[in-house]
């Protein structure tokens, strides 16, 4: 007796299964991936920025929204783990930035925001954040940042609001 004969509903199970597994790695691996990126404002108006590890550039903190988070929990959360600041309030979208080139590592789409924080800066993810400075807006570091953080920059000093 033929096996499939004999167990239809094992193999269909299995068929099932599989386009199920196509389905997500599709979604995995054929979809950007969203994040964002944080203008840390303090008090006084600096704007906060970080040295990344990786590639030694100065850069917007943010990071990838965890699956069942939101964007402004993300921004708390990353604000948090790359400078140690708190997020007192979100004050504006500057733009989302979707590229397929403005992140070398992959396509991910980037939701950039104003926000207000507040506390001490400090290094928390070691791995990734070399060093946390505060800038004046007149002493920027000179220079291309990583990723397309001159251009989400450029764009908040601007007063732009910006689909890319």
């Amino acid at each position: 007796m033929n096996v499939i004969a004999f167990f239809p509903s094992a193999v269909q199970s299995t068929r099932n299964l599989w386009r199920i597994g196509q389905t997500v790695l599709g979604i995995i691996f054929r979809h950007p991936i969203t994040g964002t990126s944080i203008i840390p404002i303090l008090p006084d108006g600096r704007i906060v920025l970080i040295r990344r590890r990786d590639n030694g550039l100065w850069s917007l903190p943010g990071g990838i929204v965890d699956w069942g988070e939101d964007v402004p929990n993300t921004v708390r959360r990353e604000l948090m783990e790359e400078t140690g600041l708190e997020l007192v309030k979100i004050n504006r979208l500057v733009g989302v930035y979707s590229s397929p080139d403005r992140d070398p590592r992959m396509h991910s789409i980037c939701v950039v925001v104003e926000a207000e924080v507040r506390g001490t800066m400090e290094v928390k993810d070691v791995l990734e954040v070399m060093e946390i400075q505060a800038f004046d807006l007149n002493f920027l570091p000179p220079g291309q940042m990583s990723h397309d953080h001159t251009r989400q920059l450029q764009d908040y000093l601007n007063g732009l609001t910006t689909l890319a």
